[in-house]
């Protein structure tokens, strides 16, 4: 009687983890390309770096980040610090859209965000121990406030730091990108007035951001170029939110029941503002030209939509990114501006 035989199933060989070399063989370049693209470098041709990304699909190569981290000594993650109450992250689309789009141009370089908020002063002082712990290469600095000690304590730690707009008195110290928020308001004011518009009112933001000075600015420099009054009667101020902008509509319509057009310093706060203004028994734009600031999706799903001046939050997000890395790899700070448009719906045509 034979003995049947048996096989022994052998264990199943390891796939070896393909490496950088594997990379720069299969993309046909040197070890160097494949590095500096892997690093979110510039100086790498869109040919080479096409050639890169496309070898990496097919290799199925992932970089080790811990092996990175000990060569480099860096984490390879950047904060998103948010200096504004939770809320406001969920509840103004300004922030939800910088953060949508710093993501993806962290991802297109290989980089890992992480979300930071600092509202509170406990909120402050945890952040502060946490980046002063290196747990991150760079802070994005969203909404910083003028006296808020932060973002000196944040440049002490020789972390880079970019802002979202200017940090007033702290110019020199911290790199910034920034809509061009005083000449966006002008254009809006200069509109209001060109509809035969005489009494135009504004809602400010708070007057500790640079949005919200510059904005107010901006709208004085175009009153006074029409000999008008920018003086304190037609002038409100907010803090972002709806509710302030509807609690200043309210007050300037109390204070003057036969103002013509409103300016309001972000689409959140013209939100509030034009519900006041359906309250009050005013018609849009019939009785009262509404124009906002920002632009984000918001504007357009408004009743009626909102006209507003477009601060292009995808560009802005990609230069505080960029900035950020030039920051990480020795670069001096930088203040860069972008422009602004004016996009006109039914609010104020």
């Amino acid at each position: 009687m034979s003995v049947p035989e048996r096989t022994t199933p052998r264990p199943p060989v390891a796939r070896k983890r393909p490496t950088i070399r594997d990379v720069a063989r299969e993309a046909g370049v040197s070890y160097a390309t494949v590095s500096r693209v892997l690093n979110g470098h510039e100086w790498v041709s869109p040919e080479s770096a096409r050639a890169v990304r496309d070898a990496i699909a097919r290799t199925g190569y992932t970089a080790n980040p811990h092996a990175r981290s000990l060569v480099t000594g860096r984490s390879g993650s950047i904060a998103f610090l948010l200096t504004e109450p939770q809320h406001l992250l969920f509840e103004d689309p300004v922030f939800s859209v910088l953060l949508r789009g710093v993501a993806q141009a962290l991802s297109e370089r290989s980089l890992t965000p992480v979300l930071l908020i600092a509202g509170t002063g406990d909120e402050r002082a945890r952040v502060l121990a946490y980046l002063q712990g290196r747990h991150v290469d760079g802070v994005l600095l969203v909404s910083s406030h003028a006296g808020d000690p932060l973002p000196g304590q944040l440049a002490a730690t020789d972390v880079p730091v970019v802002a979202c707009g200017r940090v007033l008195g702290a110019e020199d110290r911290i790199s910034s990108v920034s809509a061009d928020d005083r000449a966006g308001a002008r254009s809006a004011v200069e509109h209001l007035l060109a509809t035969g518009r005489r009494k135009v009112a504004t809602i400010t933001g708070p007057l500790d951001t640079p949005g919200g000075v510059d904005r107010l600015e901006g709208y004085r420099d175009v009153l006074r170029a029409a000999g008008a009054d920018p003086g304190p009667a037609l002038v409100r101020h907010g803090d972002w939110s709806r509710q302030s902008g509807a609690a200043a509509m309210r007050s300037l319509l109390e204070a003057d029941p036969q103002l013509d057009a409103v300016f309001v310093a972000s689409d959140l706060m013209a939100s509030g503002a034009l519900a006041a203004l359906r309250a009050s028994g005013r018609s849009v734009p019939g009785d009262v030209a509404v124009v906002g600031f920002d632009d984000t999706g918001l504007a357009a799903t408004l009743d009626p939509p909102l006209s507003s001046v477009r601060q292009p939050l995808d560009r802005i997000s990609r230069e505080m990114v960029r900035l950020v890395v030039e920051g990480i790899e020795g670069g001096e700070p930088l203040a860069t501006t972008v422009p602004t448009s004016l996009v006109l719906r039914a609010s104020a045509p």
